[in-house]
């Protein structure tokens, strides 16, 4: 062997510089995805947020909206109890007026019966042309009071129980029923206080409009006033110790003047006449 030998040469492979370029584009596109994931998620919590608040929002509204639906429904409650409670009373004051006008038309009707079948009875008995005539008057006069008796169902009561005539051939009507005297009579506002029967009426004021008037009463050394009374709408009141009452009807108004009826029980004592056109029977 030779004393110099040549060596061979170690050949060292370079890593290729496509590697680190992958290497540089996986992270790149590592931090990218990471950017777009941390994105999305921020996106996320912001529209959870959102809806969130949107949904809070929007069952407050429906629980106002429930609230003040259970409050409009209480109130439709109390207002229908309270229509129901009027119409029940309303009813039961109807109910009893057409009892009481029919159980009177049934006792009319008996009361109608029983003079027929008697009238009969003494046409039969009775040959005579005078008794004939006689009895004939006697059913001519029952039957005119009993149809103004039937006529004077029709009339309103007080809450005395008086029929309330309103006008002059209803007035005749109660006075043919012979239970109280009545005075018909017309005031003036001019004139001051005006006698009628055993009472002083003076008139203050009317309104045809509403058929209303006030007026001031006299009578045994005391006078009240009553404002703002409607036409036929009695007005009673005591004098002289009696214990049934007076009662006083205006049955129309006039710009200056009141025309009505004055109704006094037969105990009372009555013989004056009143100024203007009314006296009692």
């Amino acid at each position: 062997m030779s004393e110099y030998q040549e060596s061979n040469p170690t050949v060292v492979s370079a890593t290729p510089r496509w590697v680190g370029l992958a290497v540089a584009v996986l992270g790149a596109l590592s931090l990218l995805g990471l950017g777009v994931g941390w994105s999305a998620i921020n996106h996320a919590n912001s529209v959870e947020k959102s809806t969130q608040a949107a949904l809070k929002q929007q069952n407050d509204s429906l629980g106002q909206r429930l609230s003040k639906a259970e409050d409009d429904n209480q109130q439709l409650q109390s207002d229908l109890k309270v229509v129901t409670d009027k119409l029940n009373v309303t009813q039961a004051d109807l109910i009893a007026a057409r009892k009481q006008n029919k159980m009177a038309a049934v006792t009319y009707s008996k009361k109608l019966n029983e003079l027929g079948s008697n009238v009969n009875a003494q046409l039969a008995t009775k040959a005579s042309t005078d008794d004939v005539s006689k009895i004939g008057g006697d059913v001519n006069g029952v039957k005119t009071d009993l149809d103004a008796t039937k006529n004077s169902i029709q009339m309103a009561r007080s809450e005395m129980g008086t029929l309330i005539a309103r006008n002059h051939d209803e007035i005749d009507e109660l006075r043919r029923m012979g239970q109280r005297d009545y005075y018909e009579f017309t005031v003036t506002r001019k004139a001051g206080a005006q006698k009628v029967g055993t009472i002083q009426v003076q008139l203050r004021d009317t309104n045809t409009k509403k058929n209303q008037f006030t007026i001031t009463v006299l009578a045994d050394d005391k006078s009240f006033e009553k404002k703002n009374r409607s036409v036929n709408e009695p007005i009673f009141f005591y004098t002289g110790g009696t214990r049934q009452a007076v009662e006083l009807v205006i049955n129309k108004v006039g710009k200056s003047t009141a025309t009505g009826y004055l109704s006094v029980p037969k105990a009372v004592p009555s013989t004056t006449t009143t100024s203007n056109t009314g006296s009692g029977q």
